[in-house]
């Protein structure tokens, strides 16, 4: 070792922190390699049985044939049930439309540069079995779905619990979905962009208030719960505050929920509306987008967007009220399930009624 490394004990830690630093490194990227690896053995054996099955003389036992002749040539290999092989069939089947020259084959892993750079860019191979298993479940015949989770996975590293309740709340379906006037108000590229972090309808089942909630209780149950609130909202976007005050003229007005989306470089105003939508709201939030853009956005900031999201909304009429502003507004619905009725909370017992019936039973108890 170079006396350099250990001129002093700092240094020599700093040092051990660097080499641990690199091994893990080291260790990941291996790990990605290996899963690449084994997927694109997965996807090439896919092939292989999807040319085979229909001149098979097995019928319906074909996966159990496979399966136990692939388990006596590789017996340590615990990766052939019947059920694995399966899904590997469909994992090439729901992916071959967009790869049509995977039927070719190449002297090393049995994919073409052409296909390999597709795939790569479309970063099948990055994810792992358990999370493709999923998308093959639930995004059955439609690739560009299964696509749009993949590149979601990695884009935000989700687990599978994550990724299964972005598939149960159809993500797909909801994404870039408010009806906003970005195209009208921003220029192309940032407005596809702004676009595509919106949704409609968001889908707030994460919370549990009563039946007759106002806006305030609403407000009070997101930011209760704002990590599952941060986490519905999207990528990108930090809180910066609720209620926050701006001046405006001789008056002062307080936005519901001020953001910062660190993607687009911009503030997001976000208004909560417990009642239908109406074009008057337009008035308010752009008003609001105005106040953040002269008091709080620098020269380094794109223009503010603001988002209305309301219980429901007809859209012709919003999109009508979002033509008339110039400010770039977007509007969208939320929905809740799990609302608990008014007399719910009346129906159980107090903690002093739930103490006074334990008191009871020891008295009883030591009585007998």
């Amino acid at each position: 070792m170079s006396s350099a490394l250990i001129k002093s004990d700092d240094q020599y830690r700093s040092w051990l922190q660097e080499v641990s630093k690199r091994f893990r490194q080291s260790q990941i990227k291996a790990a990605v390699h290996v899963n690449a690896e084994m997927l694109r053995f997965y996807w090439t054996l896919g092939r292989d049985m999807e040319s085979m099955k229909g001149t098979s003389p097995w019928g319906s036992h074909f996966y159990e044939r496979v399966s136990r002749d692939l388990q006596e040539e590789l017996p340590d290999i615990k990766s052939f049930s019947p059920r694995n092989l399966l899904y590997m069939h469909q994992f090439y089947r729901l992916f071959s439309e967009i790869a049509p020259q995977a039927g070719a084959q190449s002297a090393g892993n049995g994919i073409t540069p052409q296909i390999d750079a597709q795939w790569n860019e479309d970063q099948v191979f990055r994810i792992p079995w358990g999370h493709l298993k999923l998308l093959i479940d639930k995004c059955r015949d439609n690739p560009q779905k299964a696509l749009f989770y993949v590149r979601k996975t990695i884009e935000n590293n989700w687990s599978r619990a994550v990724l299964l309740n972005q598939l149960d709340t159809d993500l797909y379906e909801r994404q870039g979905k408010a009806v906003t006037n970005f195209t009208l108000t921003l220029p192309a590229a940032q407005s596809d962009l702004a676009q595509a972090i919106t949704k409609d309808p968001y889908s707030f089942d994460f919370l549990t208030i009563r039946d007759r909630y106002d806006e305030k209780e609403l407000k009070d149950a997101l930011l209760d719960n704002a990590e599952k609130f941060l986490l519905e909202l999207g990528t990108g976007f930090a809180f910066i505050g609720r209620e926050v005050r701006v001046e405006i003229g001789e008056t002062e007005g307080f936005i519901d929920l001020l953001f910062y989306h660190v993607r687009l470089h911009c503030y997001v105003v976000v208004e909560v509306k417990a009642t239908k939508f109406e074009p008057g709201h337009m008035g308010q939030l752009g008003t609001y987008v105005v106040a953040v853009n002269h008091q709080m956005k620098t020269a380094q900031d794109q223009p503010t967007l603001g988002l209305l999201v309301c219980k429901e909304m007809d859209k012709v009429q919003a999109q009508y009220a979002l033509e008339s502003s110039s400010q770039p507004l977007g509007v969208s619905s939320y929905e809740l399930t799990r609302l608990v009725p008014e007399n719910f909370k009346g129906s159980l017992p107090t903690i002093e009624e739930i103490e006074a019936e334990l008191s009871g039973g020891a008295n009883e108890d030591q009585d007998s």
